[in-house]
């Protein structure tokens, strides 16, 4: 029923004298005609709590939590006492507030009328202060309630996860009686989003193992980022797989997490082949998405040609995309129409460029030699450069051996994270290069005071659906034996090929087993 023969409705019921003003509010809130309810609500003589918690919800269910308040504060000032359900619309709609004055408010009417012991409005409580970071009020109604069921503690999970304290989390998740595939899916999520993508995966392989558990949508959008990070290309394969066959696929954010991954794992023909898959169904992140890996993997016609041919399709850039374009001028060489991109983001589409635009233009301009234009661009910058932006600039002005830049650049450097060895050895090859000897001199004996070291670089391997850390020299795996003894062997034949670049000639006849 629309809202229009709603409105019909109550025409012909205002003419005949009958009063169906309650059944109407409840079907106006249903069809989103929420001030139209909620003006014959303050018209009834005689309503109930149902018929203001049919309008509470509906405030809820579409992001309005002032109006939610007020319908709250109006049941009040005509002598109704709100029930639980109350609660626990008014809960799930002040997650989206940033003032804490009234979720507090709110919290102590809970209090008063004694709802306490309802499980579902408990469990809303915890998830509106967990989601709005008020973390401490989150865990102390948490610990305070004498019933938990799993939603409870996933909405606790999912607050610490959210405010990036994974230690928590997990601590959390290892003492739960029972789990769902929610706390599972918060696990992974939560991972994911914190840069830990090495546990994000090695949970979901964990999860693949529980009975009872099947991963769900959400799940898969959270952990292919992981696989994508990390290159695991042949578990990001066996995902997808699994989505195909649960018609996960007709979900984006499943399409565009899996057109990352390939793009990520260097597979360009497999994403490309997602991309024309997907189709009309693209959306902006799948057209970023394609451009940005087309132009990581040095596709930058193909990158450029896609940028237009999005626009040709009538879809506005934003600030991604024109990472993703400048990026392909970068690793193209082409120096002059990555400034006419770089110039037309606020002329011709408005957008405002961000630090890492000013980033990804002091990159190309540093490839290219032109340190001068690159040194002064930072110096325009409206904001603050970050580490990122000066390293790009000592690493060009260490290709290049200019040293005056080189110092000014390692110099910001010094201050922005003065524990990263990488810096000092970066300059101090600048300074090697120029036979500045005094230099590399100066910057060890600064190393050795500031007890600068070098930390170990590692690497991950993925070997049948799992994934190996390993240093150099690394012997902690338990068959490291087997894995130098098969190293040897490949020396030994690379030497007796003469450097043959036929790998399969060299490794057909050994193998390891991780």
């Amino acid at each position: 029923m629309n809202q229009l023969r709603l409105r019909e409705i109550h025409a012909n019921t205002l003419r005949n004298g009958t009063d169906f003003t309650a059944f109407l509010v409840t079907k106006l809130a249903e069809t989103l005609d929420f001030s139209y309810a909620h003006k014959l609500l303050d018209t009834i003589p005689n309503p109930t709590v149902f018929h203001y918690n049919k309008l509470i919800q509906a405030y809820s269910s579409h992001g309005s939590p002032r109006q939610c308040l007020s319908v709250y504060v109006a049941m009040l000032l005509r002598g109704f006492i709100p029930n639980a359900h109350s609660f626990n619309f008014l809960f799930n709609a002040c997650t989206s507030l940033s003032n804490p004055f009234h979720p507090q408010a709110l919290h102590a009417h809970f209090v008063k009328w004694g709802f306490e012991s309802d499980i579902y409005a408990s469990t809303a409580l915890v998830d509106m202060y967990a989601k709005l970071g008020l973390l401490n009020l989150a865990r102390k109604q948490f610990d305070g309630m004498p019933t938990r069921d799993v939603p409870t503690w996933n909405a606790l999970i999912a607050g610490y996860a959210k405010s990036g304290d994974m230690r928590e989390a997990s601590r959390l998740f290892s003492n739960m009686p029972s789990r769902n595939v929610i706390s599972w899916t918060a696990m992974i999520s939560g991972y994911s989003q914190n840069g830990e993508y090495a546990d994000a995966l090695a949970l979901y392989l964990e999860m693949e193992k529980e009975k009872g558990v099947k991963p769900n949508q959400v799940t898969i959008a959270s952990v292919l980022p992981a696989c994508a990070n990390l290159g695991a290309l042949e578990v990001g394969q066996r995902i997808e797989a699994y989505a195909k066959s649960n018609g996960y696929l007709n979900n984006m954010f499943v399409c565009n997490a899996i057109l990352e991954m390939y793009a990520r794992c260097g597979r360009i023909d497999s994403a490309m082949r997602l991309f024309h898959e997907i189709g009309r169904r693209r959306d902006l992140c799948s057209w970023n998405t394609m451009i940005m890996g087309l132009a990581i993997h040095g596709k930058c016609s193909e990158a450029l040609d896609l940028f237009n041919q999005m626009l040709g399709e009538g879809i506005s850039p934003d600030d991604v995309t024109f990472v993703g374009a400048i990026l392909a001028c970068t690793h193209g060489g082409m120096v002059a129409k990555g400034r006419e991109l770089f110039e037309s983001m606020e002329q011709k589409f408005s957008v405002t460029p961000r630090l890492e635009h000013y980033g990804c233009m002091v990159d190309l301009l540093g490839r290219a030699g032109e340190l001068q234009e690159a040194y002064h661009l930072i110096r325009s910058m409206p904001m603050r450069p970050d580490s990122v932006i000066w390293g790009t600039m000592l690493g060009a002005c260490s290709f290049y051996g200019n040293v005056e830049l080189g110092e000014k650049a390692a110099e910001s450097l010094f201050e922005l994270e003065p524990c990263n060895p990488g810096n000092y050895v970066i300059l101090s090859n600048i300074y090697a290069s120029a036979g500045r000897w005094d230099g590399v001199a100066k910057l060890r004996k600064l190393m050795k005071s500031s007890q600068v070291t070098k930390a170990a670089g590692y690497s991950f391997m993925e070997e049948g659906g799992q994934l190996h850390r390993f240093i150099v020299d690394d012997r902690s795996h338990p068959k490291c034996g087997q894995i130098y003894a098969l190293l040897d062997d490949v020396h030994v034949k690379i030497k007796l090929l003469g450097h043959t670049t036929d790998i399969d000639s060299i490794t057909e006849d050994t193998d390891v087993t991780l």
